[in-house]
């Protein structure tokens, strides 16, 4: 049956409300979700399904679409975004383009999510990493289309197509998908939303000045198409080349709790890669990648009341690149096997102010900053009889160049070792031991805030890299009627950065600080037909001291969401069909950092229902909807590392509700 096909269901079944993900065997660093393109039936937002997956997720609902993960707490930097071994970094200051944003659910086959520092071969994975893998062109035709329709005109359309021969195969992925603005549980739009926090601040000019100018009310949420082209050359028996290409295009993405939206935010990514497989009895693989990806993203307040006022009619346009090569070389020596292998990357970030209407300069946002990362790393795989063994080593040299400010360089190694031992077939122990360090980015060093005039920098010039040393224990059990995970981790943070709501210059300081918690999986397979799934996470944060030189006092670490969890029940009836009914929850939000933005969020639970009926091999239709009762909840904190929309003399943030009931239907094909 396919829920016993797969190990720990449980979290998967908690993406049946959304993308209905499958897992593969996890590890104690990682947990790889497959089947995410076949099953993906709401929305092209992969940070939807991943937040809905996998208990150490949360989403920070940014729109209807292009939204944020967060693993464990830690968000932005702290964790890494890779697709088909390309990096790719998001061109916003305000996190409006993540750089999960710039792939789409249609075209993935499976996601790896890493937990903590045990990933050496990618720049920048401190306290957890996502590492994408697409669908892979076929030597035999394949061909699959996908319509989908839902509540708030939700339209989307998705098609791909697969073929080749021995030598060569080829592959085309495209999709289109637009939204209406949703409503949240109480009836109220995204421009609802704003008009509310308006009308009950009406002397705050942000607030008022958010409100959407009457002709943009009823606009679109969003319109977003994508195109992905593949081509996979074999050389010979041993030796390919694959190359790829992918290419975003949205446009008029509303972000109502911001004070600017994307005018459009277009992404390409190029990909080459050259492999060469048994070379020797010891020489397993090589694999040479020259990569790059750029992201065009201009944000501005054209829709927005306050732009009535031509001094505030302002558009901040950021543009990001990024290229890389990566070289790999895997080994079989004996019973062990080690990977060795080069990385190099160059970032760079440019962002302007300019009056939306006239093109007039207003001074630079993200002054033209160049990251460059140079890198050795290696891996050693072992198994000692019920003993396996996992040690990772990397060395980093990191140069970032301003063009005018202080050129800053960083070097860091970074190490982890895991262990694996099975006590039988049916249960395991895992233990990891991580540490690894990343570079504070351009915004975090340079930004210049259009508030002050663009002559003294928001970020901390002088800035530390952040070092996360962590561990991980745990237990699994995977038997004949029962699946079973927990697992808790202690993550300590060396010059962690941390922003200071409002303040102007130097805004970002180095702190101390610790975060741990636990995550539990569980699966009961009631029949063949009936499984029962659980899926849990709660973690606590908490800084050393209160930031340094300020009266705040608190110590409460921000984006530690409260215990969450979803419970599940899955039927499977005739032709590998699925009928489930689940619930997603929260606890209330009452530990935060109130002094830096952060506020009280009220817990909630939403029931969602879904069926997916096969009609035969070549066609399943899919009837859901989510949040049934239609409730009113916001799960997404106000952090000041947002810049957002205030409200009120206090300067409370104004906070994003979740889509209310939300009907979708799916009709997907396959040829």
């Amino acid at each position: 049956m396919i829920k016993k096909i797969t190990t720990l269901s449980l979290i998967a079944s908690s993406a049946i409300f959304a993308a209905q993900t499958e897992l593969s065997p996890l590890n104690v660093e990682s947990t790889i979700i497959t089947e995410v393109a076949q099953n993906a039936q709401l929305s092209a937002d992969l940070a939807e399904a991943l937040s809905t997956s996998v208990p150490s997720i949360d989403m920070s609902r940014r729109s209807g679409i292009a939204n944020d993960i967060l693993i464990r707490g830690q968000t932005r930097d702290n964790i890494s975004v890779s697709v088909d071994g390309t990096k790719i970094q998001g061109a916003c200051v305000n996190r409006m383009d993540p750089p999960i944003s710039h792939i789409i659910t249609n075209q993935i086959q499976d996601v790896e999510v890493i937990e903590g520092p045990y990933d050496v071969e990618n720049f920048g994975t401190m306290s957890g990493g996502v590492k994408i893998k697409t669908k892979k062109p076929t030597k035999h035709f394949k061909g699959e289309a996908n319509f989908a329709y839902g509540t708030w005109n939700h339209l989307k359309f998705g098609a791909s197509a697969s073929g080749g021969n021995d030598y060569v195969r080829m592959l085309v992925s495209a999709s289109t998908e637009s939204s209406n603005q949703y409503k949240d549980g109480n009836g109220n739009t995204l421009a609802g939303q704003i008009q509310k926090n308006a009308d009950a601040n009406p002397s705050d000019k942000t607030a008022t000045g958010a409100v959407l100018k009457p002709q943009y009310k009823d606009m679109k949420a969003y319109t977003k198409s994508s195109l992905m082209a593949k081509m996979f050359i074999k050389l010979t028996q041993d030796q390919e080349v694959r190359l790829g290409y992918t290419a975003n295009r949205s446009e008029g993405i509303l972000y109502a709790n911001t004070k600017m939206d994307a005018l459009y935010d277009n992404s390409n990514i190029y990909n080459v890669k050259y492999i060469v497989k048994n070379l020797s009895d010891t020489y397993k693989k090589l694999s040479l990648q020259y990569y790059e990806s750029d992201v065009d993203h201009p944000m501005a307040s054209k829709y927005r009341v306050s732009s009535n006022n031509p001094m505030k009619n302002n558009t901040n346009h950021l543009k990001t690149q990024m290229q890389g090569v990566k070289l790999k070389n895997s080994f079989e020596l004996a019973s062990y096997k080690l990977l060795i292998g080069l990385d190099g990357s160059k970032r760079n970030w440019n962002g302007d102010y300019y009056n939306t209407t006239t093109k007039a300069p207003k001074g630079k946002s993200v002054g033209n900053t160049t990251t460059t990362n140079m890198a050795f790393f290696t891996k050693l795989d072992k198994s000692f009889d019920a003993l396996d063994m996992s040690f990772g080593l990397r060395y980093n040299s990191t140069q970032i160049a301003h063009t005018t400010l202080e050129t800053r360089d960083y070097t860091s190694l970074n190490a982890n070792l895991v262990n694996t031992y099975h006590l039988d077939e049916e249960n395991k122990l895992f233990f990891g031991l991580g540490r690894a360090s990343r570079v504070p980015d351009a915004r975090e060093l340079y930004f210049r805030n259009i508030k002050n005039k663009n002559t003294d920098t928001t970020g901390t010039p002088n800035l530390n890299q952040t070092t996360n040393t962590e561990l991980d224990l745990g237990y699994e059990l995977q038997g004949e009627m029962i699946g079973l995970k927990i697992k808790g981790f202690y993550s300590r943070l060396h010059n962690y950065i941390y922003i200071q709501k409002d303040k102007l210059v130097d805004a970002f300081q180095n702190v101390n600080a610790t975060v741990y918690g636990a995550e539990l999986s569980a699966s009961y397979y009631a029949t063949d037909e009936l499984t029962l799934d659980l899926g849990a996470s709660y973690k606590v944060g908490n800084r050393d001291k209160a930031l340094v030189g300020t009266t705040q006092t608190g110590t409460n670490l921000a984006n530690i969401a409260p215990l969450r969890g979803t419970l599940n029940l899955s039927y499977e009836y005739m032709n590998e069909s699925v009928a489930s009914m689940g619930v997603r929850a929260s606890q209330a939000w009452n530990k935060f950092d109130g002094e830096n933005g952060e506020q009280k969020l009220a817990a909630w639970a939403v029931l969602d229902m879904k069926v997916r009926h096969r009609l035969n091999k070549l066609f399943d239709f899919t009837l859901g909807v989510n949040n049934l009762l239609d409730a009113t909840y916001a799960q997404s904190n106000t952090y000041a590392n947002l810049t957002l929309v205030t409200s009120g003399s206090t300067g409370k943030i104004m906070l994003l509700n979740e889509p209310g009931r939300y009907i979708y239907t799916n009709l997907n094909a396959k040829f």
